[in-house]
């Protein structure tokens, strides 16, 4: 069978030999080489319009400069004590980022954001060693053709899903903060809930962990008792302003933004945060 296939291949390739001398070119060099001239023009073309892009901007030294023919150069300076903004990808991940929405933390996100991608990339790149048929014809390809109609409306729909997603700034976590209120015994203490509450809207788990949730990124330290260090309002507050300045070498930013009452807010949450009561 191995063996009928090989030559089914070898004639194939002799009859491919054959037209081409008769009636055509061979793909090299003669493909190639306009692949390859086609490829330099767009490197032209993308490294001008980034040259146009840089030297058409006002002031295009400057941080928050006007914008140029196509846009400006610079946007103004994140602010990381921003409460307000709502991360998302760019256009083409929505598909992506919708499936975060169907496989949920922690249980299934693995499965959606890297198996069923990496299972689909691998079938994609297995269709040339499995399917060897000549066949072009579209009427004698109905698998292949309504798999890819499939994909196509998947992608589509998904996409579409993504793009019109709304979701409310931090709900999830945000409905965590009864049960940390409760396990760290400040369920009737108003300010130190309405800093939970900026805690969880502000991407403080980015980085820390606190009673089991967070990133613990750049060994940023876990908060779920750090008021029992008994550090006080004022060093929190101070901390927060400027992170570096209390401990040096600190690459936590500048929470300054936020405003003196959040600050106390957060402090006050941060101070009651004294671990599980028992």
């Amino acid at each position: 069978m191995a063996g009928d296939r090989i030559v089914e291949r070898r004639r194939v390739f002799q009859q491919y030999k054959a037209d081409v001398k008769e009636r055509g070119k061979p793909f090299y060099p003669y493909a190639m080489f306009h692949d390859t001239i086609m490829s330099l023009v767009v490197v032209v073309v993308i490294i001008g319009l980034a040259v146009v892009w840089k030297y058409t901007t006002p002031g295009s030294h400057l941080t928050g400069a006007g914008a140029g023919w196509l846009g400006k150069l610079l946007d103004a300076p994140a602010d990381p004590g921003t409460i307000n903004f709502v991360p998302r990808p760019d256009w083409y991940f929505y598909f992506l980022f919708y499936l975060l929405r169907v496989f949920k933390w922690p249980e299934t996100v693995v499965l959606g954001t890297i198996g069923i991608p990496t299972i689909c990339l691998v079938l994609l790149l297995a269709i040339p060693f499995i399917d060897l048929r000549a066949e072009r014809r579209i009427s004698r390809r109905p698998v292949a053709i309504i798999a890819s109609i499939l994909v196509v409306l998947s992608m589509g729909v998904l996409t579409y899903k993504g793009a019109t997603a709304k979701e409310a700034l931090g709900s999830e976590l945000i409905a965590k903060i009864p049960s940390w209120a409760k396990a760290e015994g400040f369920t009737g203490n108003q300010k130190a809930l309405a800093g939970a509450k900026l805690f969880a809207v502000s991407g403080c788990l980015n980085c820390h962990t606190y009673n089991g949730i967070g990133g613990a990124f750049a060994g940023a330290p876990n908060l779920t008792a750090e008021g029992a260090k008994n550090k006080g309002i004022a060093f929190q507050i101070a901390h927060l302003k400027c992170p570096a300045c209390v401990n040096p070498g600190s690459p936590m930013p500048s929470f300054q933004g936020l405003g003196e009452q959040n600050l106390t807010d957060l402090a006050n949450f941060i101070e009651a945060s004294k671990g599980p009561t028992k």
